[in-house]
């Protein structure tokens, strides 16, 4: 039996997944992280925490699972940049069976996926290994500005040509030039050759093979703004745009490649390949099988990615999208479609942490349809301004149409309507260009009001599989490729298994999207008089 182990480095927890062979998920762990505001609008994570995490998840599991090559100790070894999490730091949820649990260990194989939080950057010293500063989080905007200023020196139609993207600080080339004009001695360590950046993927790689390996892949490296969707190559002209030396860069390798070796800091007695490396909104892209073009997905996580397979040639995105790199795999190049939506999930965790409404967004369905409507209430979560297809940066967080009639229960109801609403923007956008079908994944496919809204708003289908980890079984999908256990992709299509479909039923939600129309624009307007 051939298993392979998924790490999902998402932007609240890092979780390992264990897949069989049939691509079924036979246990999980998870692992928290912190998330650090220094200021308004800068979010950042401590990437050794990250890396520490990731390790624990993987103990956790091995302990936990006895399908593994061998028994393994009850806690990593302590130490500098290792310490165990804390067992409350976790969840697991293993729905191992007896089948499993007794095969012989002996006779399995094992390897490592990887599929992560993207455009999230770290920069760390190559010699001592120590990042420079905490990880610069896709949310964050300090590099807003320079965005700004470039889109006036009319740099934006050159950017957008080279790379599919919008100049914006999402992206990961601003948060790199900001460190090195920012940390002291960072700008002079960089042109001296000794920094090196990447994304989570390219950190987690560059540590699990103790500096060995300094690689990225397509997907990942397509969201930084630093490379050429035509030539898959790091840019120069971009690479000068953002003032930062080719030195620093990984190489950059197809999703289907084996990247090297790990023993996961000694759980392993001997080492495992590390295979099957993408970006997680391209991991659900695979694990929902969209491999045709025309196919297309949303995924619900703490911000949401819609994207859908545009084929092999990295065409102009509609008005307010861009082209990324789908996934490379069998030696070619799948392109996509996306635009993303910076707070979804993160929308109900605030509502639950910070405004206290509930205790956790599993009691929302419930709140939110004890009330007929959102008593004209609109949640517009700008926390990191507004993304795709908006683009405003600038426009902050509001809660509009509050009345003395407003219950908790309908600004609930109107955080859960925002998710929906968002997708919208996105999909309607898209459809001018063809979108076959919409496929579902992430935790809120959970609540059955929000995604029966969102069949209702699109007016299509909206497909739920019984993966919830879309990402995770995307990236499990190319360790297989990688390892030649699948071929092709009509070998893995049937193991995509549909547990729901949501059909269009109320045709009367225009008067809700006129509304959510109307309070995104009102931001955008008072945003623009405040400039």
């Amino acid at each position: 039996m051939n298993y392979i182990i998924a790490i999902d480095q998402s932007t609240s927890a890092t979780k390992a997944l264990l897949f069989d062979e049939h691509c079924h998920v036979v246990a999980r762990s998870s692992v928290e992280h912190r998330q650090y505001y220094p200021q308004s609008g800068w979010v950042e994570h401590d990437a050794e925490e990250i890396y520490r995490n990731t390790v624990e998840a993987i103990r956790v599991l091995s302990v936990e699972c006895r399908v593994l090559s061998v028994e393994f100790a009850a806690a990593v070894p302590s130490g500098e940049g290792m310490a165990v999490a804390n067992s409350t730091l976790y969840t697991l949820h293993s729905t191992l069976n007896t089948q499993h649990s007794t095969l012989n260990a002996q006779h399995s194989t094992l390897s490592l996926a990887i599929t992560n939080q993207r455009e999230t950057v770290v920069v760390w010293n190559k010699t001592t290994g120590k990042p420079i500063a905490n990880a610069l989080v896709w949310q964050d905007t300090r590099g807003k500005d320079l965005c700004q200023q470039l889109r006036a020196d009319g740099m934006t139609d050159m950017v957008m040509a080279k790379s599919g993207l919008l100049i914006d600080p999402n992206f990961s080339a601003s948060g790199v030039k900001w460190l090195l004009d920012n940390i002291d001695g960072a700008r002079q360590q960089a042109e001296r050759g000794e920094l090196l950046m990447g994304t989570i993927d390219t950190w987690l790689i560059w540590k699990l093979t103790k500096g060995r390996v300094h690689a990225t892949d397509t997907t990942n490296a397509s969201r930084t703004m630093l490379f050429n969707i035509h030539t898959m190559q790091w840019d120069d002209d971009l690479l000068a745009l953002f003032d930062i030396p080719r030195s620093m860069m990984p190489e950059v390798k197809a999703c289907d490649e084996i990247y090297g070796e790990t023993t996961v800091e000694g759980l392993f007695p001997e080492p495992i390949a590390i295979a099957g490396v993408l970006g997680d909104s391209h991991g659900a892209l695979v694990g929902q099988m969209c491999f045709e073009r025309g196919s297309g997905k949303v995924t619900y996580g703490t911000g949401s990615s819609v994207m859908v397979n545009i084929g092999h040639e990295p065409l102009t995105p509609p008005q307010g999208l861009v082209t990324s790199v789908g996934f490379t795999a069998f030696g070619k190049t799948w392109y996509g479609f996306e635009g993303n939506i910076y707070s979804t999930g993160a929308t109900l965790k605030w509502m639950c942490d910070q405004l206290q409404l509930v205790g956790k967004p599993q009691e929302m369905e419930a709140l939110a349809t004890s009330v007929a409507d959102n008593g004209g209430v609109y949640v517009v979560p700008a926390f990191s301004g507004l993304g795709a297809p908006w683009w405003q940066s600038n426009v902050k967080g509001a809660i509009l149409g509050l009345t003395f009639a407003t219950t908790k229960a309908h600004v609930v109801r109107a955080a859960l309507e925002s998710i929906a609403l968002q997708v919208k923007d996105l999909v309607d956008v898209m459809a001018e260009r063809g979108l076959s079908e919409v496929c579902a994944d992430g935790g809120p496919t959970k609540n059955r009001f929000l995604m029966q809204l969102q069949a209702d708003l699109l007016r299509t289908p909206v497909i739920c599989t019984e993966v919830d980890d879309a990402s995770a079984l995307g990236a499990a999908i190319m360790n297989g490729f990688a390892r030649k256990q699948w071929n092709s992709f009509d070998e893995v299509i049937p193991l995509r298994k549909v547990t729901q479909i949501y059909q269009p039923q109320d045709d009367s939600q225009a008067a809700l999207y006129e509304g959510w129309r109307q309070a995104v624009n009102t931001l955008i307007t008072q945003s623009s008089l405040k400039l």
